[in-house]
């Protein structure tokens, strides 16, 4: 870091405003956008549970991620402040902006966790409170302030934290970790680094003003490139995994396939491609691929069995 990018950051820190920050503002410490993600693969694994769930403490639970998703989001901003001050991508952030003091961002977060877990563990069970815990811990202490600025392997290991909300889903309804609830943890895990890694090759520049070791900075590009495919290609087999076990059916296996085998081609493309449009089609792809695979599961758990009744029925009346 130089001596300009520092005094840089302390004199937007300095530059607070008067007025202090707005609602808008700590709406984006919480990260909606990654939030929203989250919170749909915890709702999926609390769907996809065996067991059944009150509404209301299923609404506690996915209440609990989404605001323990958001502390760990503030924290992380508060943390990466001087770095976000420097990426094109996040200078507009509350903190490097001068809209909101670092203090006040770090109490909103540390805040928010220990209340997400508390309601967590009082309201729903202690083994999702403490997956919840774990996971605003991993992103916090393992990936935020140990991994990010020291190896490229950053996002393969730290990605785990954004692979937990399915378990901890699952972990409401049945207060245990299984099996099952690991293999939708997988899936994240394995698709985190491909869909980081497409938005690291077009923003490259970036990370490397800043002094993070994305691969692309770090091993290159064509590097980068080769890993993607080769995660895509893990990525495909395993997202079947619902099915294998027992939990899903083959809607769910059909759907998995296709969008497999489109993740794999943009990620061949993206190798061939030297290009900044293939890694951005892959980025957004990537993000859709995820809410497909977890809308296809929700779907196959809360709506088949409906119309299967409801033909059963159908057919009874013919009969």
């Amino acid at each position: 870091m130089t001596d300009t990018s520092l005094s840089l950051t302390r004199t937007q820190e300095a530059a607070f405003a008067s007025e202090g920050a707005g609602v808008r503002d700590y709406l984006a410490l919480l990260k909606p956008r990654v939030m929203s993600l989250v919170v749909f693969t915890g709702f999926a694994g609390l769907i996809a549970a065996p067991g059944s769930m009150h509404p209301l403490l299923a609404a506690v639970a996915v209440l609990c991620i989404a605001v323990g998703a958001g502390a760990a989001g503030a924290i992380n901003m508060w943390y990466d402040r001087d770095i976000d001050a420097i990426m094109e991508r996040t200078r507009g952030r509350p903190i490097p902006s001068g809209r909101m003091e670092p203090a006040e961002a770090l109490a909103f977060g540390v805040t928010l966790s220990l209340f997400s877990v508390m309601l967590m563990g009082l309201a729903v069970n202690w083994v999702a409170a403490g997956l919840l815990a774990l996971a605003n811990a991993f992103y916090v202490f393992v990936y935020t302030i140990w991994l990010k600025r020291r190896t490229p392997q950053n996002i393969v290991i730290g990605g785990a934290a954004g692979a937990f909300p399915p378990m901890i889903g699952w972990a409401a309804v049945t207060g245990a970790v299984e099996l099952e609830s690991i293999a939708l943890f997988l899936i994240i895990f394995m698709w985190t680094p491909p869909h980081f890694w497409a938005l690291a090759l077009y923003r490259a520049g970036d990370y490397a003003a800043a002094g993070v070791p994305m691969l692309p900075v770090v091993a290159g590009q064509a590097v980068t490139r080769r890993q993607i495919v080769i995660y895509a290609v893990l990525l495909a087999p395993l997202a079947l995994a619902p099915t294998v076990l027992g939990f899903a059916g083959w809607l769910y296996a059909a759907i998995a396939g296709l969008m497999g085998l489109a993740f794999i081609a943009l990620a061949v493309q993206v190798w061939r491609d030297t290009g900044e449009r293939a890694a951005r089609r892959l980025f957004g792809f990537s993000i859709l691929y995820l809410f497909v695979l977890f809308a296809a599961l929700i779907a196959e758990q809360a709506l088949v069995p409906h119309f299967v009744h409801l033909a059963g029925v159908a057919l009874g009346l013919w009969g």
